[in-house]
């Protein structure tokens, strides 16, 4: 009881028993609201029960989803149901099912594209979709969290699934090896953020998130509160080890790199999608900038990221890994809007999380149905002269990473525009000026990759052409993204009022 009173205290909320009009009870209203979370977890259930009674893995696809597709459809009716908290730990507001939204969307996307992936690759793939599922519930928690407990809990509902969606051919040693090296550095991550929210709340006596960023801005200098300082920068290095910002970012390469390429996508798109919409909670729009100390530690770390994505990238020759290395790039881009606070500032980073997600897919998507079983299509000499023995899909695959590099008449230029109208609005120069340059240096790898896509084929290439396994729903996904990509960059008006009413 103390201690829920010493939370309500310092969240500036009624206390517990005056939160809820039924006395915590949760009312019909709550289960409509918190539908689409019921819905993917009631179908990660269906899903284990079909594997366990009959193995099929068209009916496995279908079914997930089917879930997913409920999921989304329930959507209008919980924002209907509610726009404000449910319980003490979530809270379903227009913003969290727009990233929910997201997130379904691109976890549809993947298992579609991973069905013909997992078709070559032999052996179970039922389990392939639960892991999915399971994923895409965690990452849902995780937006829709109002509280620290609920944001460790997504997390790691999240996290666990990867773990094995990384690892899954157990043929393969890289992926094996990947998936351990996560395994690993993730469990670390997640004792930083443990032991950052016991200090946390030892000094702020809550986890609720608008008592913490309250709590957060009323200080200027971190070295005035000595343990609030310690607990904010553990919970950072949580949060930066999952969008791979610098210096989190050393897991990225090996476990793009051996992860099967449909799972590369989920983790490059969902899970950093998962923790901008928790961050955009976490940190109302105009509460990062009061804090002076966050905002350098953020600055600075957007800054590394820029130009050490962007570096790094230019001495690779796999794609993976100049894609990998290339998103590290982009969560940079994207803490500069996000260090602008306002209004704008959380309309650009979640038009841009939207169209380097539709983006990123599309990239991945193009990896996945030219891999083979032996391995993913991952070196440039597995893209030589694409375009001209496959025109379609090495259009695709350019207009793609053209969408990466920010060139007009994709949905990436947009994004990039309107994260440096943010960050000019707020007089961030110096950050302005860093995703500019270091745009300009990402086109040097992206043309690089390009140049060998519409290059003439090599003699061996020549001997055994090219005979991608795009399939009905590969090629399905694929067209959407590409239809997307471009109506994104010629026509955003749209998604732009769409997302209006997420900071109002």
């Amino acid at each position: 009881a103390t201690g829920a009173a010493c939370r309500d205290h310092w969240s500036g909320r009624p206390a517990s028993g005056e939160y809820h009009k039924k006395g915590g009870a949760v009312t019909r209203t709550d289960l409509i609201a918190l539908g689409p979370l019921l819905l993917l977890s009631l179908t990660s259930a269906a899903v284990m029960l079909q594997i366990a009674l009959w193995r099929r893995h068209a009916m496995t696809l279908a079914l997930s989803l089917a879930g997913l597709a409920a999921a989304f459809a329930c959507l209008p009716a919980a924002h209907t149901a509610s726009a404000g908290p449910v319980t003490d730990l979530l809270v379903v507001d227009f913003p969290g099912l727009y990233y929910v939204g997201l997130i379904l969307t691109a976890t549809a996307a993947v298992a579609l594209l991973g069905y013909g992936y997992l078709s070559r690759l032999g052996g179970p793939c039922e389990e392939f979709y639960l892991l999915l599922v399971m994923a895409a519930l965690g990452a849902g928690v995780l937006v829709l969290s109002r509280h620290l407990a609920a944001f460790f809990i997504g997390l790691e509902i999240l996290s666990i699934s990867l773990y094995a969606l990384v690892a899954y051919p157990r043929h393969r040693v890289a992926s094996v090896e990947a998936g351990l090296k996560y395994l690993v550095l993730a469990a670390v991550s997640s004792a930083f953020l443990l032991f950052g929210m016991a200090l946390i709340y030892t000094d702020a006596g809550t986890l609720d998130f608008a008592g913490l960023t309250s709590r957060l801005g009323a200080y200027q200098a971190a070295q005035t509160r000595p343990i609030l300082a310690a607990g904010a920068g553990m919970l950072l290095v949580g949060i930066g080890f999952k969008l791979a910002l610098v210096p989190f970012h050393m897991w990225t390469p090996d476990v793009y790199q051996g992860a099967p390429a449909p799972v590369t996508g989920f983790v490059a798109t969902v899970s950093k999608t998962a923790v901008i919409g928790l961050l955009v909670r976490l940190f109302a729009p105009d509460a990062l900038p009061g804090n002076l100390v966050l905002f350098k530690v953020f600055g600075v770390i957007a800054l590394a990221s820029m130009v050490g994505g962007n570096l790094l990238a230019l001495m690779q020759l796999r794609v993976k890994r100049i894609l990998a290395y290339s998103s590290i790039a982009h969560m940079g881009y994207l803490l500069t809007a996000f260090l602008a606070g306002g209004p704008l500032a959380v309309r650009a980073v979640t038009f841009y999380i939207t169209a380097y997600t539709i983006t990123t897919l599309g990239a991945f998507g193009v990896v996945a149905v030219l891999s083979r079983k032996e391995g993913d299509a991952d070196a440039l000499e597995d893209f030589q002269g694409l375009a001209r023995q496959n025109p379609w899909l090495g259009g695709i695959f350019a207009a793609m990473l053209f969408s990466l590099a920010g060139i007009p008449l994709t949905a990436g230029f947009v994004g990039k525009f309107y994260l440096v109208a943010a960050g000019v609005h707020s007089a961030l120069w110096w950050l302005v000026i860093t995703l500019l340059l270091t745009s300009g240096i990402s086109l040097f790898y992206y043309l690089r990759v390009i140049v060998v896509l519409f290059g003439p084929p090599d003699e061996a290439r020549k001997l055994d052409p090219l005979r991608p396994a795009v399939g009905l729903s590969g090629g399905l996904v694929l067209g959407v993204l590409t239809v997307l990509l471009i109506w994104l960059g010629t026509g955003p008006g749209l998604l732009l009022a769409l997302i209006q009413g997420i900071a109002g």
